[in-house]
């Protein structure tokens, strides 16, 4: 059995690849790429002819078994639009059925937005969550920055520039005006990185352009250490008036500051009496 190769490929200047994601690009018996545009681009650019597919949301399901079975006779390698396939992209799926066939699945490790923007952030970089991109819709968005909203490491995640405004104001809202760094076309020409608050953020990016990352300050304080007598009848009372467990559990959190984790458990330990 062959192998199945993580590539991490540039996520803006083409000179970010690693000598070894050269060599694995050109003796890989097949390249499955999310943007195959973006990664003609740069095989191009080093000269490498290797057979190439598209393998992104669209043509994921349709390329799973091509490829699997295409890992009996030689090695492929699998790239993402940018930086390390597998995170926040459709290659997960196909990590995880090559996996659970035996098949060996190995990095080959390179430039990353994440790592980058923590780097230069100016924030605390010994512990940071990673959260990917905020849900679309306001209501989920907000209920996600509220299950981080005691984490005391940064938090970073990436966000498209048309939805970048909306994000900022729900982590006004939800997380308050904590110290967060963003990095915009991160590598690419016009690269840049605004440090301050999230005040002052809403402010500067009036007309946001382009990729975004953010790294946002974590909480300095600890979350409360429980639910009141009060906390638990209110949660009854809607209960017994058919309020679902979201809603519920969404109206506590933000009232009291505990953590959607420590609410849940106590409107199952209500529904588990009953």
């Amino acid at each position: 059995m062959h192998c199945l190769y993580l590539v991490a490929t540039p996520i803006g200047n083409l000179e970010d690849i690693t000598l070894r994601a050269l060599r694995i690009l050109g003796e890989a018996g097949l390249i499955a790429a999310e943007d195959t545009r973006k990664t003609r681009q740069m095989l191009k650019k080093y000269n490498i002819s290797t057979p190439l597919i598209s393998f992104n949301d669209h043509s994921k399901h349709a390329r799973e078994e091509y490829i699997l079975n295409h890992l009996e006779k030689f090695d492929v390698a699998l790239v993402s639009e940018a930086g390390m396939p597998g995170i926040s992209d459709p290659g997960y799926e196909l990590v995880v059925k090559a996996v659970e066939r035996g098949i060996r699945v190995l990095p080959v490790p390179g430039a990353s937005a994440v790592t980058g923007a923590v780097a230069v952030s100016g924030l605390p970089t010994d512990r940071f969550c990673y959260l990917g991109f905020l849900p679309r819709k306001k209501k989920e968005r907000r209920l996600a920055l509220e299950s981080v909203a005691f984490e005391p490491g940064s938090i970073v995640l990436f966000e498209a520039p048309h939805r970048l405004i909306s994000s900022l104001n729900d982590i006004m809202a939800v997380l308050g005006d904590r110290r967060i760094a963003i990095a915009r076309e991160m590598t690419k020409i016009y690269e840049e990185v605004f440090r301050g608050r999230v005040s002052q953020a809403l402010e500067y990016f009036s007309a946001p352009k382009g990729e975004f990352t953010l790294v946002i300050e974590g909480c300095k304080e600890p979350e409360p250490s429980g639910l009141t007598d009060e906390d638990i009848r209110q949660l009854k009372e809607m209960k017994e008036s058919g309020t679902g467990a979201r809603d519920a559990v969404m109206r506590l959190t933000r009232r009291t500051g505990l953590s959607r984790r420590t609410v849940y458990q106590a409107w199952l330990d209500i529904n588990s009496k009953d």
